[in-house]
């Protein structure tokens, strides 16, 4: 199947079979992956919080300087084809998570609907749910469980 395939490149490509491009349209948007996370050390178990990431435009769901944000937020995972599947404190709903475990889209997903605005509508997305990480909130105080 070429590029001409009526069956979205999702569904027909793995992974690390994906453009560039394919693999950046992947994001939704909802910015749920820029939330501050809290590890259990016993367990393991991840909490979110809603303390939102310096870098997060949280209006735009999008960072504010994605392609230097490792040198302001050096903890800020880059994801990757090869590190996808390691990453268990992604949302269910991610879109990446969703197709590395064999997953469709969801119907909100801006590649689904053809609507950047879908995943917003949804309640998807962080917009208007999160604090900013100046803030110096305590995040034990902060946890919530809407991201999941």
């Amino acid at each position: 199947m070429g590029s001409d395939s009526p069956v979205p490149f999702w569904k027909r490509k793995t992974l690390p079979e994906m453009t560039r491009t394919e693999w950046e349209s992947l994001c939704d948007g909802c910015a749920r992956c820029c939330l501050l996370k809290l590890e259990d050390i016993d367990t393991g178990e991840i909490a979110y919080t809603d303390i939102a990431c310096k870098l997060l435009d949280s209006g735009a769901c999008r960072c504010s300087d994605y392609k230097d944000r490792q040198q302001t937020v050096p903890d800020c995972v880059v994801l990757k084809p090869d590190n996808i599947g390691d990453l268990s404190w992604m949302p269910s709903s991610c879109a990446y998570r969703m197709i590395a475990e064999g997953k469709d889209l969801a119907w909100w997903h801006p590649l689904v609907s053809g609507d950047a605005n879908s995943v917003h509508e949804a309640g998807i997305s962080v917009r208007g749910k999160v604090v900013p990480e100046q803030r110096g909130d305590d995040p034990e105080d902060r946890i919530v469980t809407w991201p999941e």
